[in-house]
């Protein structure tokens, strides 16, 4: 057996992922709220009357 030195982690273990990554799209939570009922208000109009404003 050999002897094996163990270094200390200085995060202990942990990675900060937000320090990596800086996106150049930034995103109000609002505007995110306001579209996400957007899609849901157009998904429930063309589930109610999709036939009929296509045409199919």
């Amino acid at each position: 057996m050999g002897d094996k030195i163990q270094m200390p982690s200085g995060m202990g273990g942990l990675v900060r992922y937000f320090d990596e990554i800086k996106s150049k799209l930034t995103f109000k939570p609002g505007l995110i709220i306001v579209l996400c009922i957007i899609v849901i208000i157009i998904m429930i109009i063309l589930h109610l009357w999709g036939n009929a404003l296509l045409g199919i």
